[in-house]
């Protein structure tokens, strides 16, 4: 399929509708990609599971395609909305086995995918009243980039104890300066540090909250550039480093090291000198000459050693309890 098949594609149109600036803010991508397919099954003409298999495996490509691509999601890693869409498809195919009338199936599976989306909907509520009961009063909390569900969390920590936050600045895309915005208006103390500060801070930390584009087989995470490395220090200072993500970021991936990622693109990226100096204007643009390589890796992979915990809508999970829950989704 080229892109201009893709960009036209009805799945697409529906993603696109979901992830609008007014649902952005509540809707994970993953969740919007299955009501999206959702809308491809109500839309199928075909006559058999097998072609009504095909049309959402067409349609799941041409998102995770998008999303690998689209300007607004760049520094997204495209493992959360594969990993959705491809637990989606075997959830609401099972019924196949079940019933062999494909009139009666299709409607078991439109039921059974309105009951999943549902259920993908209400992950972040169910992650946050779990993981707040780690939060104390008092504590400072060190936190990657801009997850949706650590501030969910985080906010509903807020609402019964005191607690501060700091920041990383989480480069390249600010995340973590946007992330900070959301905990001002909702009242918690935050600090601001750059991603290199990380050890600096750790510290005066009592615990890390990171989210995740995805929950590999062995226990470990795919999520944005720098949580290896924060996974490290905490470790080194001995400080608890969590984990939270919903249930359809389970991939079944099983990555060893950075470079069985399946996504390692180098995006464009611009150095700036934000430093004041005499005669010099800040945001001063630093050009590289051609000959000099650049590396912009969107995430990097944290192994299960690394990690005390993850909060997931399944429950509290040890790293090493997640091979078993993938096994259990995915059957």
């Amino acid at each position: 399929m080229d892109s201009n098949e893709e960009e036209t594609h009805p799945a697409l149109i529906d993603l696109q509708d979901h992830l609008s600036s007014d649902s952005m803010q509540r809707m994970a991508l993953p969740v919007a990609a299955i009501k999206s397919l959702l809308g491809v099954i109500k839309r199928s003409e075909a006559n058999t599971m097998m072609g009504l298999q095909e049309e959402l495996v067409i349609a799941c490509n041409a998102m995770v395609d998008w999303a690998s691509t689209d300007i607004a999601l760049v520094n997204r890693s495209k493992i959360a909305i594969a990993s959705g869409c491809e637990m989606f498809v075997k959830y609401v195919t099972r019924c196949f086995l079940e019933l062999p009338e494909f009139d009666e199936c299709k409607k078991q599976v439109l039921e059974r995918g309105e009951r999943f989306a549902g259920i993908s909907l209400a992950a972040r509520d169910r992650i946050a009243e779990l993981g707040q009961e780690f939060i104390q009063d008092g504590q400072t909390v060190l936190v990657h980039g801009f997850s949706r569900v650590v501030s969910a969390l985080l906010i509903k920590a807020a609402a019964r104890k005191n607690f501060n936050i700091i920041i990383l600045e989480g480069r390249p895309d600010a995340g973590g300066a946007r992330a900070a915005r959301v905990y001002n208006d909702a009242g918690i103390p935050c600090t601001v540090v750059l991603d290199s500060a990380m050890g600096y801070v750790m510290e005066r930390v009592d615990l890390v909250i990171v989210g995740a584009e995805g929950v590999v087989e062995n226990g470990g995470v795919v999520n944005k550039i720098g949580t290896f490395a924060l996974g490290i220090v905490a470790k080194e200072l001995g400080k608890p480093f969590y984990v939270a993500a919903e249930s359809y970021k389970f991939a079944r991936l099983f990555p060893l090291n950075q470079q069985d990622l399946p996504d390692k693109t180098t995006r464009k990226l611009d150095f700036v000198d934000t430093t004041e100096r005499k005669n010099k204007s800040p945001n001063s643009l630093v050009m590289l000459p051609e000959s000099i390589k650049v590396e912009n890796p969107p995430c990097d992979f944290t192994p299960a050693s690394f990690i005390s915990l993850l909060f997931t809508d399944l429950g509290i999970l040890t790293p090493s309890a997640v091979s078993d829950e993938l096994i259990r989704l995915y059957q």
